[in-house]
C-alpha cells in the first residue's frame, strides 16, 4: 500500500470501474459489488486489495502465498492466484494495474509544490537544525535535531530526517524515510521515481510509482546519484553502507548493511544485495539478482538475473569467480599471442 504521507487514495473504487478503466472484463467470480480500498505487491496486500502478477518465475511464490483479494493475471497465464483471491484476467497485466494505480493515486508523480510554500507551516524542525539559503521544506515534512541542509535542496512532502544528519547543497529527497547520522552529498536525487513502463507497439506508458526509500542510520550517499523510490514497495540502503558518486540504484532494490559501492556502479530494480557486499566501480547488476552476503564484484564486472553466493570474489560478464575469469583472461592472451607467431 502506499504510504499516506506522500500519497492521496481517491479510492475505494468498484471492481467494476476498475476494470472499466483498464480496459478489462469483470471476472465472473467476482460479486457485482466487490470494493476495492487500494493497490498492492503481493507481499503487503490484503482481502480489500488489488495486486498483479506478470507471469514473473521469481514471483510465483509470493503469488501462493498472497493475501490479496484480487489480482490482475495474464489471460493465458499457466499460474492462478490462491484460494480466496480472484483472479482478474487480462491481455496486458503492467497495462491494467498502470490504470488502477492512475485510478487510486492520480498525482504520484513529482512533487507537487505552490510558488509561496518555500517552507511549509506544517514542518517540523527540531532544535539546532540549520537550513541554508533557498531551502524548501514541504507539507508534514521532519527534520531531526542538529541536521543541517545545504543551499537549494528541497525537502519534499512527508519526508522525514533523523538527527546529526549533513544534506548537502542542489540535493532533492522525497517520498524517503532518512535516519540519523547519515550524509548526503550535493546534487542526490532520493526518491524519485522509479524506471518503470508498460510497453506495447503504441509506446511506454509510465506505471505509477508508489513506494518509498529508506535510509538506514550513518549511510552515506556520494554526489549526483540517484535512489528511486519503490514500485509499491520500499527502496532500502541498509545501516552503514557508503554509496559512492554517480550511482544509479533502482525501485525496489534491498541493500544490505555495511555495503561499499564504488562510482559508476548501476543497480536496476528490485535486486538484493546481503550484508558486507562490495561493488567495484563501473559495475552493472540487472534486475532481480541476488548477491550474498560478503560478495565482492571487481570493478566492471556484469551481473545477471540470479543468485551469486556470498563469501566469494567475482568478476567478468557475466560475472564469475574471479580465479575463473583470470584463467579466462590468461588463455585469451595466450591464444592471441599464439595467432601472432603464426
Amino acid at each position: 500500500m502506499a504510504d499516506p504521507r506522500f500519497y492521496d487514495n481517491r479510492g475505494p473504487f468498484r471492481l467494476v470501474q476498475i476494470c472499466e478503466a483498464s480496459g478489462v472484463r469483470v471476472s465472473v467470480e467476482a460479486p457485482a459489488d466487490a470494493w476495492i480500498f487500494d493497490v498492492a505487491d503481493l507481499e503487503g496486500a490484503a482481502r480489500q486489495h488489488l495486486t498483479f502478477f506478470t507471469g514473473n518465475s521469481n514471483t510465483a511464490e509470493l503469488l501462493a502465498q498472497t493475501q490479496a483479494g484480487f489480482c490482475f493475471v495474464g489471460e493465458n497465464g499457466a499460474h492462478a492466484p490462491p484460494p480466496g483471491c480472484i483472479a482478474v484476467r487480462c491481455p496486458s497485466v503492467p497495462h491494467a494495474f498502470s490504470a488502477a494505480a492512475s485510478l487510486f493515486y492520480p498525482q504520484s508523480g513529482l512533487a507537487e509544490w505552490r510558488q509561496e510554500e518555500q517552507f511549509h507551516p506544517s514542518a517540523k524542525l527540531d532544535e539546532g537544525v540549520v537550513l541554508g539559503p533557498h531551502v524548501v521544506v514541504g507539507p508534514g515534512a521532519e527534520i531531526g535535531r542538529g541536521t543541517r541542509i545545504g543551499p537549494n535542496t528541497v525537502i519534499a512532502r512527508g519526508v522525514a530526517i533523523g538527527r546529526d544528519c549533513e544534506i548537502g547543497s542542489n540535493t532533492s529527497i522525497s517520498h524517503a524515510l532518512i535516519g540519523d547520522g547519515v550524509l548526503i552529498l550535493s546534487g542526490a536525487q532520493i526518491g524519485g521515481p522509479g524506471f518503470g513502463f508498460a510497453s506495447s507497439a503504441a509506446g511506454h506508458l509510465k506505471i505509477p510509482q508508489l513506494g518509498r526509500v529508506i535510509v538506514q542510520d550513518r549511510v552515506e550517499i556520494g554526489s549526483c546519484t540517484a535512489v528511486d523510490r519503490g514500485a509499491l514497495g520500499d527502496t532500502v540502503i541498509g545501516e552503514g553502507s557508503k554509496i559512492d558518486n554517480v550511482v544509479q540504484i533502482g525501485h525496489n532494490t534491498r541493500i544490505g548493511r555495511h555495503c561499499v559501492i564504488v562510482g559508476h556502479v548501476g543497480i536496476s530494480g528490485s535486486c538484493q544485495l546481503g550484508d558486507f557486499v562490495i561493488v567495484g566501480g563501473q559495475a552493472g547488476i540487472a534486475d532481480h539478482a541476488k548477491i550474498g552476503e560478503g560478495a565482492r564484484l571487481a570493478a566492471r564486472t556484469g551481473v545477471v538475473p540470479g543468485e551469486l553466493p556470498g563469501g566469494r570474489d567475482y568478476g567478468g560478464m557475466p560475472a564469475k569467480p574471479l580465479r575463473e575469469y583470470a584463467r579466462e583472461l590468461a588463455a585469451l592472451k595466450l591464444l592471441a599471442r599464439g595467432k601472432k607467431k603464426a
